[in-house]
Formats: structure tokens, sequence, C-alpha cells
């Protein structure tokens, strides 16, 4: 998932991208941000794509840095929300390592790090931890490897989307697949993308010098991961990880 991909899809976005706003029935990562929010502070939304959460977040803060790989999500993202005056659309690759990134009080990056490349992940992660003053607060949220692994195990288990389980096992691993398990880079679409484990996650951060505060489930239902998922399939549902963390150093 490099710039040209999001080039690409940026005129599709709200058809071919997960929607985390929409979804998050509970609406726990709203909840936390109005918690947290202050007109006094700044606020950096990391991989902003088409500005789905400046309406929330333009209210409530000082200022707000909505940052994004793609020129053509900016310019939605901006025709989006035009009447938001306290936004700066900046582009910004936070995968190189060597973008100037403004320093905020307060940041959120909603499924932004999906990139399979191991050391661009590790960029990336390293350039959001320089988006943040210290002592300043992210709500992070990322795909969830485990949700993924339990997803696989009921679709092959009760033969949930039959035809493409049958396509999927008569095919080889190929070593570049064998790769992407080993990474937790699950294929959606053809595009590995990155899943992430509860405990990978928390030492992510805390070597990017991060406190976490709470880590929390964003559940979905189930029509997020089947054609036609059978009526007795609920809880557990399907999630994304959501952290709260806090910069120490």
């Amino acid at each position: 998932m490099d710039k040209s991909y999001w080039e690409k899809i940026a005129p599709s976005y709200d058809s071919e991208i997960f929607d985390v706003l929409h979804h998050d029935k509970r609406n726990i990562i709203s909840s936390v941000i109005t918690k947290i929010a202050s007109k006094n502070k700044t606020v950096i939304d990391i991989g902003c794509a088409i500005g789905k959460w400046i309406p929330l977040l333009s209210p409530r803060f000082k200022k707000v840095f909505a940052i994004d790989i793609s020129v053509k999500n900016l310019e939605r993202a901006k025709s989006n929300n035009s009447s938001y005056k306290n936004v700066e659309y900046i582009r910004i690759n936070m995968s190189n390592g060597k973008s100037k990134i403004p320093q905020c009080d307060f940041a959120i990056c909603i499924n932004a790090i999906l990139t399979a490349d191991l050391q661009k992940r590790i960029s990336f992660f390293s350039s959001m931890s320089k988006a943040l003053k210290n002592g300043g607060h992210i709500i992070l949220t990322v795909p969830s490897l485990e949700s993924s692994m339990l997803t696989s195990i009921i679709s092959n288990q009760f033969n949930i989307d039959k035809n493409i389980l049958h396509k999927k096992r008569s095919m080889a691993i190929t070593s570049r697949q064998w790769n992407n398990i080993r990474q937790g880079n699950v294929e959606i679409d053809n595009i590995p993308t990155k899943h992430y484990l509860k405990e990978e996650l928390q030492y992510l951060l805390k070597n990017e010098g991060f406190r976490i505060i709470k880590t929390e489930k964003i559940e979905y239902d189930w029509k997020t991961e089947f054609n036609n998922p059978p009526r007795w399939l609920n809880d557990p549902y399907p999630w994304d990880w959501m952290v709260l963390a806090q910069k120490i150093k």
C-alpha cells in the first residue's frame, strides 16, 4: 500500500475502504476523543484519508492538522470539510522518516499503518511518536490479527463463503504468502495488509516511548467479514484493536 495505491483508490474511497467511524457502533473512539479534547489543544489526524474524522475533531480542538500520503485524498478531505476553517491539510509520507511533521498535543491514527513492509512500519511508528509532544495522547486503531484468524477458523469449520474457501484450498502457499503469514500480513483483495497482535502492538508503542493507558476492542458486525453470515453467528464479533496511549519520552 504505497502512494500510488492510495492515489488510485481516492475517487472510490467510500466504497473500497472500510469505514471505522461508521461501523464503531458503540462510538468508543468518538467517546475517547471527546473526553480528551480541548479548545486549547492541537490535534493531528495521521492518515486522514478523505477526512471523515474532521467534523468530530475541528469543533473540539484549537487546530487540526490533517495529514495523508495521497494528494487526491487530501483534496477530497478539504472539499468534504470546507466549512471547518481551523484545519490545515499537509501531504506527508510517515514511512520515509524524512518528512517534517507538526508536533501536537493529541493525535489519532485510524487504520493507517497497513503497509506489509516491515521497515516502513517501523518508520511510521517512529514518525508517529515525533508527531506528539511529551505528555500528549494518541488514539491508534489497527486491524486485529486475532480477529482475522478467528474469522478464518469459523469460515473453515462451518463452510461459510464456501466458494471462496474452495478456491483457496486448491492453491499452494508461495514463499511470498508464507512470509506474509509470518509478519501478520493478511491479503485483502490480493493486497497484503498488516494485522496486529495485541501484545505486538503494545511492544511497538512502548518501544517508541508510549505508556499504554488502555487497549480495547472495536467490534463490528459479522456482515463486515462474510457475505451471508448465519443467524447463529454472534458474540464474539470481529474487531479492530484500539489503544489509548501517552507519550512519556
